[in-house]
């Protein structure tokens, strides 16, 4: 049986983003912010699901490495912990099925076992339509960086061989960065930190309910990318601004979106 999600609403998503549904999208958020208008230099780009197609992988890696330490932890349920730390998802685990904290030598012996079943898998392919999207804001002057509950060094070390030139390192967040990770805001507020921005100068993307409500909590202008097998409820309740059904589909409406934005005013 799946798991209890706690979206289950039909999707509310438009199936094809019109100028005045991006202008209203900005609106909405200009007026909730309190902020004239979006001035975009940089764009904040998760990682698993929305860089890569790794979070098949990653769920059956987490689901294999919780049952060999006896907990239980289904592949379905790994999705909504896409983008919080190895460590808070074991954690969280632990204390679902033990009624404990998980300790320091459990969390390190299960994440490593994780990440060495990971491992076995062949690499995760680029998601389709993100290379397009980014090289697109990169021409349109944006800056783009990586802001990911990650710690998959095989991952890592793919972005430039997949994403030559396009993300600049010195600005990357990962897991090794963060203390508390998504769905905290630290993460993307660190990420805004490191480009020396303020948050109506960035936009997030994202395909994860935690990930989505970290960039809202940041007060990013958040768009999610329904990459997975969730329903596009989660992500629209967990704050997206804005939400598209792939990749593919943003990278389509870029143009529409970043012109949108130039032109948006407060209301």
């Amino acid at each position: 049986n799946p798991p209890h999600f706690p979206y289950l609403c039909p999707s509310i998503m438009e199936a094809q983003h019109t100028p005045q549904s991006l202008d209203r999208a900005i609106q909405s958020y200009l007026r909730a912010r309190g902020y004239d208008r979006l001035r975009l230099h940089n764009a904040l780009f998760d990682m698993d699901g929305v860089l890569f197609d790794s979070m098949p992988y990653h769920a059956r890696s987490w689901n294999r490495a919780m049952r060999e330490f006896g907990l239980d932890l289904p592949e379905a349920e790994a999705f909504l912990h896409e983008g919080r730390t190895g460590a808070g998802t074991i954690d969280i685990v632990m204390q679902r099925e033990r009624g404990r904290r998980a300790t320091e030598a459990e969390i390190k012996a299960i994440y490593a076992r994780k990440s060495e079943i990971f491992n076995t898998f062949p690499p995760a392919g680029p998601m389709p339509g993100a290379r397009e999207l980014a090289e697109q804001m990169r021409r349109d002057g944006l800056r783009v960086q990586i802001v990911t509950g990650s710690g998959q060094k095989s991952l890592l070390g793919r972005i430039e061989r997949s994403y030559p030139g396009v993300f600049d390192p010195s600005l990357m967040v990962t897991a090794f960065d963060v203390r508390y990770g998504k769905p905290d805001p630290e993460p993307y507020l660190m990420g805004l930190q490191k480009a020396g921005i303020g948050a109506d100068e960035a936009i997030v993307v994202e395909n994860a309910p935690l990930g989505v409500q970290a960039g809202h909590a940041a007060g990013i202008f958040t768009v999610a990318v329904n990459t997975g097998p969730l329903p596009d409820e989660a992500l629209l309740r967990s704050g997206a601004d804005l939400l598209f059904p792939s990749m593919q589909a943003f990278a389509r409406s870029w143009p529409l979106f970043f012109q949108a934005a130039a032109r948006t005013r407060r209301e």
